[in-house]
């Protein structure tokens, strides 16, 4: 059974269309740690890397950094990147970001240098590569603080530096006491055998 070329054709078309939709539909992926903690007045790198269905350049790729204070929703620009980097000319962060990414590596990062309280808040990292301009944001909770954290593997090697240390103290008394119960045993040994021969009367 064969069917006339006129109902065919609208379902081709229809194909045409949809099928090139559904290519696009994934968007470009932003990857940035949730958290980031630094000491008042050292610098730290906010991390932000993506991937994207298009390919990459310098000319492509437009990266903009912006910051929201605590009990704020007013963003402010932090960075931004278009075939170069272009540092903030005013505002807070003048003279605190520089940019350390590298745009081939898919790479958006950026460092903060000698970072007061005042930079405590969100980063957000967003990045662009023209086709491809859909998704979602990156954040990062910002905190500073007056001394550094302990990290759970801080304290984990802590704890496992603690008890090797217990180990190697009770092996060493251990060693000590063997030691010390080995030479007394042989000094009553040579006492005793001085005694009999003292005692013997056998010998004058």
């Amino acid at each position: 059974m064969f069917y006339p070329m006129y109902r065919i054709w609208p379902l081709i078309l229809l194909g045409a269309f949809v099928v090139p939709g559904m290519r696009h539909v994934t968007g470009i992926e932003i990857y940035t740690p949730s958290e980031v903690e630094a000491v008042n007045g050292t610098n730290v790198k906010l991390k932000c890397t993506f991937s994207s269905s298009h390919p990459v350049s310098p000319q492509s790729v437009i990266v903009s950094w912006n910051f929201r204070p605590i009990n704020s929703g007013t963003d402010e620009s932090v960075f931004y990147y278009q075939e170069v980097p272009y540092p903030p000319q005013d505002g807070r962060f003048k003279g605190h970001a520089v940019w350390s990414g590298d745009i081939m590596r898919k790479d958006a990062s950026i460092t903060l240098h000698e970072v007061p309280p005042t930079f405590n808040g969100t980063f957000i990292c967003q990045v662009r590569n023209r086709p491809d301009v859909h998704g979602s944001n990156g954040e990062i909770v910002f905190r500073v603080v007056n001394k550094a954290s302990l990290s759970e593997i801080s304290i984990l090697a802590l704890s496992v530096g603690g008890a090797c240390g217990v180990i190697l103290i009770l092996l060493g008394i251990f060693v000590a006491v063997k030691f010390y119960r080995k030479r007394r045993m042989n000094n009553d040994i040579e006492l005793h055998a001085r005694e009999h021969e003292w005692k013997d009367p056998t010998v004058w």
